[in-house]
C-alpha cells in the first residue's frame, strides 16, 4: 500500500494555527497540519492534550476561538470509539440511516448497503440487530456506516480502543482497505502504537495543546526527540510529566 500523498492535489482538510480553550484551560495553542486525499494522519497523545478535541472542531461540533478549519468536503464519516448503533434498527436500517440525506433511490441504497457490508465481511448479518453481533462485529458495522456515502473525509475516535490483539489487527486491516478503495483524506486518533503504526502515512504528538513531533510512523521509533521516545517507549521519565 502506498502511503505517500500526491502532492499535485490541495489538501483536502487544512487546519492552521488552530486554538481551543475551555474555560481558562487553553486546549489547543495554535495547532497547524494538512491531510491529503488518499493519506491518514495519526495523532497521538497523553490524555487530555486536545486529540478528540481537533476531530469536534473538524466536525463542526465545537466552534474554535481563533484559525482556520478547512475541509475540501462537508462528507465526513465519523467512527466512533464506541460502535454507536442504534439498538432498536438492523444492520441494514443502521446503514439506511447514514445514507438517508442522499435520497437515493431503493435499489441503489440497498446495493450500497450490501455492498460496504461485504467490505467488512459481514453481508450475512444485513439484517440482525446489534444485539446479535459481538463486540467486534458491531465495531465492523459502525466502519460501514461511516463510510457507506463514501465520503472524502473519515474520523477515527481511539478505534481499536477496548478490542483485543487480533479484533484491533482486523480493524486495522479494514482501516487500510478503506484508504486504498476510497481515498479518503483520514484522521486517526489513538493511543495504540499498532494503530499508528500500520495505519498513519505519517503522525503528530500532541502535548499541552502543542505538536511536539512530527514525523512517519517509523521515524518514531528512532527519534532522538525526547517526547516522542518517552511516548513510544512509555517511560515515566522525560518532559511530559506523569502524575
Amino acid at each position: 500500500m502506498s502511503k505517500q500523498a500526491d502532492k499535485a492535489e490541495k489538501p483536502t482538510i487544512r487546519v492552521q494555527d488552530l486554538k481551543k480553550s475551555f474555560g481558562n484551560r487553553q486546549v489547543l495553542k495554535g495547532i497547524s497540519f494538512e491531510v491529503w486525499p488518499g493519506e491518514t494522519l495519526g495523532i497521538i497523545g497523553p490524555s487530555g492534550c486536545g486529540k478528540s478535541t481537533i476531530l469536534k472542531l473538524l466536525c463542526r461540533l465545537i466552534p474554535a476561538d481563533s484559525g482556520e478549519v478547512f475541509t475540501e468536503s462537508d462528507d465526513i464519516g465519523l467512527v466512533f470509539q464506541a460502535a454507536a448503533l442504534l439498538n432498536s434498527l438492523t444492520v441494514r436500517q443502521n446503514l439506511a440511516l447514514a445514507l438517508r440525506a442522499k435520497r437515493l433511490p431503493k435499489d441503489v441504497e440497498d446495493a450500497k448497503i450490501e455492498d460496504t457490508l461485504s467490505l467488512v465481511g459481514l453481508a450475512q448479518f444485513i439484517d440482525s440487530y446489534p444485539s446479535q453481533l459481538s463486540g467486534g462485529q458491531q465495531k465492523r458495522v459502525s466502519f460501514a456506516r461511516a463510510v457507506v456515502y463514501q465520503p472524502k473525509i473519515i474520523l477515527y475516535d481511539e478505534p481499536t480502543t477496548g478490542l483485543d490483539p487480533v479484533m484491533s489487527t482486523v480493524i486495522e486491516d479494514y482501516m487500510i482497505q478503506l484508504e486504498d478503495k476510497l481515498r479518503a483524506a483520514s484522521i486517526v486518533v489513538t493511543h495504540q502504537h499498532s494503530t499508528w503504526k500500520r495505519t498513519a502515512s505519517r503522525i503528530i504528538l500532541l502535548h499541552d495543546g502543542e505538536i511536539v513531533w512530527h514525523g512517519k510512523p517509523d521515524e518514531a521509533e528512532t527519534s532522538d526527540n525526547p517526547f516522542i521516545r518517552q511516548f513510544v517507549y512509555a517511560t515515566r521519565d522525560g518532559p511530559m510529566a506523569t502524575v
